[in-house]
Parts: structure tokens; C-alpha cells; sequence
């Protein structure tokens, strides 16, 4: 019987050991949680978009991943009577100097193979009655849906084929025996491995040092707000609204989703975390802060964003300027609109030289996979993302 330890209970650690019980009938799968639910980090704080995969580079594993991703995706919702909906975005230019990345990304978008239309703002508003634009691209694939609720059908698919997922179950150490395979070292004890993927997330890398793997890459957190209209001004928004985005910056910026239990979510922003799970400015971890301090990629990051970052900080501390962002898309949305609605952390790899990993980073060696960059789109590309990695795992 073939053991593999999958380290982490997101949605790709989830996945990834459901393709494992489809493929490698008769393995002994366990799945390694150290909280005491799934999907507890980046899985749970999510906007809930099945992305169609517009911003990817044509031929990276993003773009591949995501655009069979939110077909799969799609399918397996429908197999499984999870709610989604394929309600389709709006990318908005609300300036005229925004329309030459407009046109860039539709572009891209049909090098990708996507279902994506030009609009005139009299046909914009046909979709998004209240949005702000000069012009506009319509994607039709995109959709919405509670990644939360696949964790949970994950998981139940999971206990049915004789998986263990143990929870509250930290990794400590992992070692190599002389013949090459693996043990994993828990709170719970320890775990023997012919095969170890790790999903760890915000702590992917460090997981990986302790499996004797030099990452090429840092994780570093940066912690996105959300916030939410209020019932009564939700009829602003039908469905999802985003800018279009700056490639001089590293992130897409806030943006309109309505979710699909009706509420409409505003944001993320993006500001350095001061703790790997630092979902307020109120949680420091001092090691995690030391770690990020110490590290001259985030150095170098941070000199070419400067002005970026502080813009960040600004949105971040202040409501009116947060529903100032949301006013170029919708301008009738004011601050008193607005409550707060949580945040989320994402886990950025950041290379040596300052730049973004801003591809899936999965990386292999022997009986090991280590996924070290799966921010937005992984979720919607999740059971893509479980098949690559089982593909490279040892029988």
C-alpha cells in the first residue's frame, strides 16, 4: 500500500488528495491540518470567484490551470449540488489613459481562448446599471460560488474513499529514511510517506526548509480587507465589478463582487501582514516580522512600490478613501454605504530579486511536491492543480 501525507487542508490540499483516492486506488491518503477546520486561511477568506483566467500569461501554468480550472470547477459543483453561478465580470476603464491596457488584456484574454467582449459605456450599463466607464470588456465565464462548501464536500469525499484528514495536527519535522521514503513528524505522532505534498499555504516554505528543500522563493503576507454594502444599497451591483488593472503595480485592486449568497463584497486592498496569519494590524508575531525584515527581496520589492504601498496603508486605515476607490467603478457608493466585512491573508512568493512569483511555483524533488505559490486563481483552479500534482508523485 502506497502512504502519502498531503501537509495542509485548503482547498488544494484538499483536492489533491481527492485525486489521489480517484487515481492511485487502494493508497493510504491522510491530510495533515494544523487548525481545527478546514479551509481556515487563504480557502476561507476568499472572494468566491471562479476566475476565467483573463490576467494569465498565455502558455503559463496560471492560465492553463485556471481556464481548466473553472470548467472543472464548474463540473464538479454541478455533480455535487454545490450553488455557483456563471454570472460573467465587467473589467471597467473609467478613464480614457486606461484603454490601452483595456485592449492589452482583451488581448491576452483571447490569446487564452476566452469568452470576452468590448463594450461602449451604454452597453456596460446593460450589465452594471450604476458603473462608471468609457469603455469596458465582458467576461462570460467567470462565476461565483462558496469555496467553503467544496472544502466541506471535499472533505465528505474524502472520508467515503477511507481518507484520514486529521485536524489540529501540527507538522514538526520531516525526515528521509535511508531507502528514500519519508517521515512526517506530528503532534500527533509520526507519519509514514512513500509520497508528501505540501499545501501549507502561508507556511509552504517553511515546511519545505524542514523537508531539507531550498525554496526559491519567500512567503511573504499581505493582508487584503474587505468590505460589504449594506442590504439596502446592494441593488448597485448585479454581479462582479473590477478595474483594470496597472502591470506597473503588483496587485489587481479593489474591486465589486456579489457573492452568492446575495451580499456584495468590496476589496481586497493589500498591505504587508505583521504575522503570517495577521488578519488585523492588531496581530504582530514578532519571528514573522524578523523574517520578513530580514529578507532583501521584500527590500527590494518595497523601493520599487514605495509610493504603492503607502497608497495601501491609506486605504487600509480609512473608509472614505477605500469607498473613494469604489466610487471610480460605482460613484455612487459613499463611505456610509460601507461596514467592514473581515480580511484575508494571502501567502505572495517573492523571489530573491524583488519581483512577484506571479506564476504557480510548484517544485519537485524525489517523493516530494512543494506547491510554494498558489495565490488567486488556486481555488478555481484547485482540481487542475491536484491532477499536475499527483502526475509527478511516485506510484
Amino acid at each position: 500500500m502506497t502512504r502519502y501525507v498531503v501537509i495542509g487542508g485548503g482547498i488544494v490540499g484538499l483536492a489533491t488528495a481527492y485525486r489521489l483516492t480517484e487515481k492511485r486506488p487502494g493508497a493510504q491518503v491522510t491530510v495533515v491540518e494544523k487548525e481545527q477546520r478546514l479551509g481556515a486561511h487563504q480557502t476561507g477568506h476568499n472572494s468566491g470567484v471562479i476566475h476565467a483566467g483573463v490576467y494569465y500569461r498565455p502558455g503559463s501554468l496560471k492560465a492553463r490551470l485556471c481556464a481548466a480550472g473553472s470548467r472543472s470547477m464548474a463540473r464538479f459543483c454541478e455533480e455535487h449540488g454545490i450553488p455557483y453561478r456563471i454570472c460573467g465580470k465587467l473589467i471597467v476603464a473609467t478613464e480614457e489613459s486606461e484603454l490601452p491596457r483595456l485592449h492589452a488584456l482583451h488581448e491576452r484574454a483571447l490569446a487564452n481562448g476566452l469568452p470576452v467582449t468590448l463594450l461602449t459605456p451604454q452597453q456596460a450599463r446593460e450589465y452594471e446599471p450604476h458603473v462608471s466607464a468609457v469603455a469596458a470588456m465582458h467576461v462570460a465565464s467567470t462565476g461565483i460560488v462558496d469555496f467553503g462548501e467544496v472544502c466541506r464536500v471535499l472533505a465528505s469525499l474524502l472520508e467515503k474513499a477511507g481518507a484520514t484528514v486529521q485536524l489540529g495536527t501540527r507538522v514538526t519535522g520531516i525526515r528521509t529514511r535511508r531507502n528514500g521514503s519519508l517521515v512526517v513528524e506530528t503532534t500527533a505522532g509520526d507519519l509514514p510517506a512513500d509520497g508528501l505534498v505540501n499545501c501549507a499555504g502561508l507556511h509552504a516554505d517553511r515546511v519545505a526548509r524542514m523537508a531539507g528543500i531550498r525554496p526559491s522563493a519567500r512567503i511573504v503576507p499581505f493582508r487584503g480587507e474587505y468590505y460589504e454594502l449594506l442590504p439596502h444599497r446592494r441593488d448597485l451591483v448585479r454581479g462582479l465589478i473590477y478595474p483594470v488593472p496597472d502591470p506597473q503595480f503588483p496587485f489587481l485592486g479593489v474591486h465589486l463582487t456579489r457573492m452568492i449568497d446575495g451580499s456584495v463584497h468590496a476589496g481586497p486592498n493589500a498591505v504587508l501582514a505583521l504575522a503570517r496569519e495577521g488578519y488585523g494590524w492588531g496581530r504582530i508575531r514578532p519571528r514573522d516580522v524578523a523574517e520578513a525584515a530580514m529578507y532583501p527581496g521584500l527590500w527590494r520589492l518595497a523601493g520599487r512600490h514605495l509610493r504603492y504601498g503607502l497608497s495601501e496603508v491609506r486605504r487600509s486605515l480609512s473608509t472614505r478613501v477605500f469607498a473613494a476607490s469604489l466610487a471610480r467603478l460605482v460613484p455612487e457608493i459613499t463611505a456610509a454605504d460601507l461596514v467592514r466585512a473581515g480580511a484575508g491573508v494571502r501567502a505572495q512568493a517573492i523571489a530573491p530579486s524583488g519581483d512577484l512569483v506571479d506564476d504557480f511555483l510548484i517544485e519537485t524533488r524525489d517523493r516530494q511536491v512543494h506547491v510554494l505559490n498558489a495565490p488567486s486563481p488556486a481555488a478555481t483552479s484547485s482540481l487542475e492543480i491536484a491532477t499536475h500534482i499527483v502526475a509527478q508523485l511516485p506510484a
